[in-house]
């Protein structure tokens, strides 16, 4: 099966398709259209710088700049954790907690996959590791902001419940229980969907591109089946970390609610 190489005029073809739909938005007054251009020329210009360092890391292959532009992609994910989130921890606390709960847990489930599961030679092989990692971070990432906007707005929402909880005596597990669980629940909510769909609603995208550039389907079926695993447990546990951990830091040594933890929006 043939690689069908495309030129730019083609894509010039797919970006008028974007830019229709930006004009037809600003005629419908829906305010998006902006943003839409905005976030297509970002599209192009990340996408294209990382196919310019993949290149260049590609032919490199060595350990220590595989690890460099994984600890870049890490940070830069740590950062879209707090961005995304209504209210934050203070003091660097969203930042760290998310980079720490995906270094724990992506970077683990990927380093495992890449030598008991996959075992490319080297292990760290950047064709394997990038893209492994990538999608790793990208979905754990969203996990975890969910969990931890989930668990600061409930905290926040229902501080006189856990105040009065605290109060009749449970301790801070118990108060902040109910709002912990929820917001475990929201950060695994889309990626089991993802999971439930997977093949039925659509064709996940590592899978559709693997069988676009000429893999055999059944081939590109069990690196999507690996894929889909072991990013369920990345974002998982990734997400039982985050939430743990920040509910705790939601409370003092004596078992108080401290609100001013938190970095409250000026609405």
């Amino acid at each position: 099966m043939n690689l069908i190489d495309l030129s730019w005029w083609q894509l010039a073809l797919a970006a008028a398709l974007v830019v229709a739909l930006a004009v037809a938005t600003h005629m419908a007054r829906l305010g998006v259209g902006r943003s839409l251009l905005v976030a297509a020329v970002r599209t192009t210009i990340q996408l294209a710088l990382v196919g310019f360092v993949l290149e260049a890391l590609f032919s490199v292959a060595t350990l220590g700049w595989v690890a460099l532009m994984a600890t870049v992609m890490l940070a830069l994910a740590g950062r879209e954790v707090m961005a995304r989130q209504k209210r934050p921890l203070k003091g660097g606390w969203s930042v760290g907690l998310g980079t720490v709960s995906m270094f724990v847990s992506a970077f683990a489930v990927t380093i495992l996959t890449l030598t008991v599961i996959v075992g490319p030679t080297p292990w760290y092989e950047p064709q394997y590791a990038i893209p492994l990692l990538g999608m790793m971070l990208g979905n754990t990432m969203t996990g975890i902001a969910l969990g931890l906007d989930r668990l600061t707005d409930s905290v926040w929402r229902q501080r006189a419940v856990i105040e009065s909880r605290l109060m009749l005596g449970e301790r801070w597990q118990q108060a902040v229980g109910d709002a912990r669980r929820d917001a475990i629940r929201s950060g695994m909510i889309p990626i089991i969907n993802s999971m439930a769909a997977a093949g039925v609603v659509s064709l996940p995208g590592m899978m559709t591109g693997q069988i676009l550039s000429g893999t055999a389907p059944a081939l590109a079926v069990k690196y999507q089946i690996l894929i889909m695993f072991t990013i369920t447990a990345g974002t998982g546990f990734g997400t039982l970390f985050a939430v743990i951990a920040a509910s705790r830091r939601l409370f003092d040594q004596r078992e108080r609610l401290r609100l001013d933890r938190l970095v409250l929006p000026r609405d």
